[in-house]
């Protein structure tokens, strides 16, 4: 019986070792990285033959040279490898258990919006990215808080003093709320967008921000980047979205 378990936990070891090769050969494969990594292969391979033979001298000398391989493998290629890595931490399975910062925003922002469209509360909640929104944040009421659902809901309010602007989120802070944005001259838009729905299209048109927009009209949830809208989005789409628009860059 504890041979055939250890049988077991060979062939589990022997199917998640090439499990591994195999995918970190797909995120390579089409690189300089991939003839170096079927080397390695070849490498280890022989490494084996020579051990299973009782090579010694061959398997000191391929050991010796399999240390060297894989530093060198990492100094000539490290923008293959960081691709590679920020292509891992990108992957739904890392997300599961890792949440980056971002997306924990996507959340808070996510579900401000179900509860707001459910209300048909309107609301302008402008992310940045690169872009400076420096001049529109002036015109707004400093915040400076950490973005969570229950302020966003609390912010757009209807009544309250800052309901009736933007609020805009910088990395994971709401850093002010009532910004003015400038209305879209847009001769294409929809002739029933209202104020939000263009000055949505309009901040989107002079910066690379992301603009959620939720109709006061309809509850009808927007999103608006380069210009565009995306209409008619429920909540689940709506974080498809923002997470598929904001994703970290993959440098090449």
């Amino acid at each position: 019986m504890e041979w055939l378990s250890g049988w077991w936990i060979e062939i589990l070891d022997i199917i998640i070792v090439t499990f591994l090769f195999f995918k970190l050969f797909q995120l390579i494969r089409g690189t300089r990285a991939a003839q170096m990594f079927l080397g390695l292969i070849i490498i280890i391979a022989a490494s084996f033959i020579a051990e299973w033979l009782r090579l010694d001298a061959l398997n000191w000398i391929i050991s010796s040279l399999k240390t060297v391989w894989v530093v060198a493998f990492v100094i000539i290629f490290q923008p293959e490898l960081r691709r590679v890595l920020a292509q891992l931490g990108q992957s739904r399975f890392v997300r599961y258990f890792v949440r980056p910062e971002h997306l924990a925003v996507l959340d808070e922002i996510t579900r401000a919006a179900r509860e707001l469209s459910l209300r048909k509360v309107g609301a302008l909640i402008v992310i940045a990215r690169e872009a400076s929104l420096r001049n529109y944040i002036e015109t707004g009421t400093r915040i400076n808080a950490k973005v969570t659902y229950e302020l966003l809901t609390t912010i757009f309010t209807p009544q309250t003093p800052l309901h009736d602007g933007a609020c805009v989120v910088v990395r994971e802070q709401i850093v002010a709320a009532g910004c003015i944005l400038p209305l879209s001259e847009n001769p294409m838009l929809p002739a029933n967008f209202g104020m939000r729905h263009r000055a949505a299209a309009g901040l989107t048109e002079e910066t690379d921000a992301v603009v959620v927009v939720v109709s006061e009209e309809t509850g009808g949830i927007s999103v608006a980047v380069r210009g565009n809208l995306r209409r008619k989005l429920d909540p689940e789409t709506l974080r498809e979205v923002l997470e598929e628009i904001l994703a970290p860059p993959v440098q090449s």
